[in-house]
């Protein structure tokens, strides 16, 4: 043991400083590069990155957190839970089938996306969001009678890898309780616990063969410790980690919770034979106190100081004003110190933004910049406070800046906030509305059309580039734009799509696009964050108040709806929605700026309204995952959350047809919220749940319409028509036809135009085959009450 307070990293940025890994991903799906050329990237990223974090003052630096899509995939290989659709293939073929589904015929070996077969291939796994973040992991599918076996070594092979490169690291695996809470079954009766017990012998063999190979530590990630845990969900973690601290003597376990506080699970972690805790001290400083007075006095304390979540610099003194009394009561060497989580979840480097402005970038801390303050608070506590003098002083000279920066307060805004007078609440009840709004619209049943965006090309890439560079002028941009408007209106009245969407070709990104038209609001040039597989996006940073100083996209509605006779609809992202993507601001409740947001929002959409647009939809594709960990906290945050999707949709009159949208997202617990939003047509992800997430629509009698994805735009497959008529005969059998739309799961961007227009038309054609089929039914029930 140490004698001193040391420094641990739970997890590192996977992508690279210029994210070397996305690049890598898309060539190799493409086949630009063969399987050993991604491999020898992925080495290289590891590489670079434990250096970095030896570099900058971390003693215990992780092994096994990167991995090429999700580390939950990799979880599912390394313990052999491979669905038995995927059994025809290997190797990366099967990992990559797992995460994005094959387009090629079993038996032929292609995967990914690299040949297209109309409606062969196998669907990928269902992907949902990682507890309350934005990052999104593959769901592990268990099955009837599954077993389990060791298929994967990767733990000890990067372990290793580490080692022969002059590394000790310290091991990350998934516990065994958080991997079986995270997974589902196709079964109703199949409970995922209860494979507990199979599914410990191969987490007691990577254990084993880890000391094998020289590990003296692994860290065990547990967040299901954070959430509200049964008596048998407890059970099982003294099942597991009795289990687990017997398998291999010589190795500790660090056992990991971060996202919230341990709250009533405490006396059961507390119980486990482990040798370490992490536990996070940002999201759940109170249980600091609680903690100490629980756990034993050997136990080794790790302490998640550092937010791994947002990118606001630390107050240092303050954290050490802590941290001293702890150190002081527990000793030195039973300390340390640690990001809240893992540093997946914010930017790599602070430094490169060049662009960014100079005060605002003082007040900011990107993942390199966290593992130097924690080396900070390390030196200050072993070595005093006067050997880092610099650096303290330099933290509370940003702190008291920012908090007395004019940039941060608008007032404006607290006006507006302060006198209330925008109301939250439509004044048409909405089977009132569903009436006005058919007979201005005309629309047949089951009517079709997108979510939003449509395929972001290369030439489309490169025209943004040249403007941004100045190579392109903006006149001339605007040309291109308008030009790729028009062909996507064309092509969608050709097919026969019965609403339209612009294709909203002028956005970086659903959120970016607005937060750059709002005033609060700050851009990083390359401030990347993984959100799964190669799909990376760059978080606004909100530092102040919020309001609209014009209109962010009127003139281009306008413009497309000029060019047909079929209905357009505005295309918004949400406050909450907004809110739950960005790095938000730490002065304010949540709650209050999300309410400004939404004022803004709500006077784009009274602009869009006043130039004629009949359908606004109003994204919220991220007001699931801001929903609180633990129950305690669900009715507070939809209050506030609903309350200002409201604010934002409200007013509007009675015609007007409020749209919104959330994709990957389990609804059956926020069914009440969804239908308090009152939006007359809400889009949801189906297609990989195939329709089961519509039965919390169906118990609750949702009255809305609802358009349930009947194509996965995160697979590069075509459904066939059959495939898609199946999903909408699902989705009828639980709501009725009347409700129904037909749509994608999501949006367009990340596609390519060939896969986008063969599915598109299949769709198109199985919706007009489902009308026919309710048609005949419906003459046919007719004739037979006739008779």
């Amino acid at each position: 043991m140490s004698d001193q307070v040391q420094v641990a990293t739970l997890g590192f940025p996977r992508i690279g400083p210029r994210r070397a890994l996305k690049t890598a991903l898309e060539d190799y799906w493409s086949a630009r590069i063969g399987g050993d050329a991604l491999l020898a990237t992925a080495a290289q990223l590891r590489r670079q990155a434990w250096d970095r974090q030896k570099a900058l003052g971390a003693d215990i630096v992780p092994s096994n957190d990167f991995s090429l899509y999700d580390h939950v995939l990799d979880a599912c290989v390394m313990v052999g839970a491979v669905p038995a659709a995927y059994a025809h293939l290997s190797g990366l073929d099967a990992y990559f089938a797992m995460a994005r589904g094959t387009s090629t015929p079993r038996g032929e070996g292609g995967c990914c996306g690299h040949e297209h077969a109309d409606g062969e291939g196998t669907p990928a796994l269902e992907m949902t969001k990682w507890f309350d973040t934005n990052y999104h992991y593959l769901t592990p599918e268990l099955a009837d009678g599954q077993t389990f076996s060791l298929q994967s070594a990767k733990p000890v092979d990067e372990f290793l890898e580490a080692k022969a490169q002059g590394l000790h690291t310290r091991p990350v695996l998934l516990g065994p309780v958080s991997f079986l809470k995270l997974s589902k079954s196709r079964s109703p009766e199949l409970e995922p616990l209860g494979f507990l017990t199979e599914l410990l012998p191969v987490y007691a063999e990577v254990l084993r063969r880890l000391v094998d190979a020289g590990a003296d530590w692994v860290q065990l990630d547990e967040p299901c410790l954070v959430l509200d845990l049964s008596d048998r969900e407890r059970a099982a973690l003294q099942q597991a980690y009795g289990v687990l601290s017997a398998a291999a003597p010589g190795l500790k376990i660090m056992l990991t919770s971060y996202f919230g506080g341990l709250g009533d699970n405490l006396d059961c972690v507390a119980s486990l034979p482990v040798q370490g805790l992490h536990i996070d001290l940002v999201r759940a400083p109170e249980q600091l106190a609680p903690v100490l007075e629980a756990v034993r006095e050997d136990l080794i304390l790790s302490l998640g100081v550092i937010d791994g979540r947002n990118v606001w610099r630390a107050d240092l003194e303050t954290i050490l004003d802590r941290l001293e009394p702890v150190v002081a009561r527990r000793g030195a060497g039973r300390v340390i110190l640690a990001p809240s989580c893992s540093l997946l979840h914010v930017p790599l480097d602070l430094k490169i933004e060049a662009d960014l402005d100079a005060e605002l970038k003082s007040w900011l801390a990107f993942a390199v910049q966290k593992v130097e303050e924690l080396a900070v608070l390390a030196q200050a506590i072993n070595a005093g406070r006067q050997s880092v003098a610099d650096p303290l002083s330099a933290s509370a000279r940003a702190r008291t800046a920012r908090w007395n920066s004019r940039r941060i307060h608008d007032p404006a805004v607290q006006a507006r906030l302060a006198t209330r007078l925008d109301s939250a609440q439509r004044a048409t009840p909405l089977a009132e509305r569903r009436k006005l709004q058919a007979e201005r619209l005309g629309l047949p049943p089951l009517p079709t059309t997108t979510i939003g965006s449509f395929p972001q090309t290369q030439a489309l890439r490169q025209a943004r580039a040249g403007r941004n560079k100045g190579v392109l002028s903006e006149a001339d941009y605007v040309v291109f734009l308008r030009e790729e408007t028009a062909r996507a209106i064309r092509w969608q009245e050709e097919i026969g799509l019965d609403v339209l969407v612009h294709g909203e070709f002028e956005r970086n990104d659903m959120v970016q696009y607005f937060g750059e038209q709002l005033s609060g609001f700050a851009f990083t040039q390359h401030g990347w964050v993984q959100s799964y597989g190669s799909r990376c996006v760059r978080p606004p940073i909100l530092y102040g108040d919020v309001s609209r100083p014009k209109p962010m996209t009127v003139d281009w509605w306008r413009y497309a709806q000029s060019l047909t006779d079929k209905p357009v609809k505005g295309m918004l992202t949400g406050p909450v929605t907004i809110l739950n993507w960005s790095f938000v601001r730490d002065d304010i409740p949540r709650s209050l700026a999300c309410r400004q947001i939404a004022l803004a929002v709500r006077d784009e959409v009274n602009d869009l309204e006043a130039a004629g647009a009949k359908m606004i939809q109003i994204d919220e594709a991220a007001l699931r995952e801001g929903l609180p960990l633990r129950r305690s906290g669900w009715v507070d945050y939809l209050d506030w959350a609903v309350a200002c999707f409201r604010l934002a949709s409200a007013g509007v009159g009675e015609a007007a047809q409020i749209h919104t949208h959330m994709c990957y997202s389990e609804f059956n617990d926020i069914i009440g919220a969804i239908g308090a939003m009152d939006a007359d047509v809400i889009s949801i992800e189906t297609a990989r749940s195939k329709m089961e997430l519509l039965d919390a629509f169906a118990e609750e009698a949702y009255q809305a319409d609802i358009g349930p994805g009947v194509y996965d735009i995160h697979s590069p497959r075509i459904p066939s028509v059959t495939e898609m008529m199946e999903l909408l005969d699902a989705a009828r059998q639980r709501l009725s036809p009347q409700q129904l739309w037909v749509n994608p799961d999501c949006g367009l961007k990340t596609r390519g135009w060939p896969e986008t227009k063969a599915a598109l038309i299949n769709m198109v054609e199985a919706a007009k085959a489902m009308r026919a089929a309710l048609d005949e039914a419906a003459a046919a029930a007719h004739e037979l009450a006739s008779a």
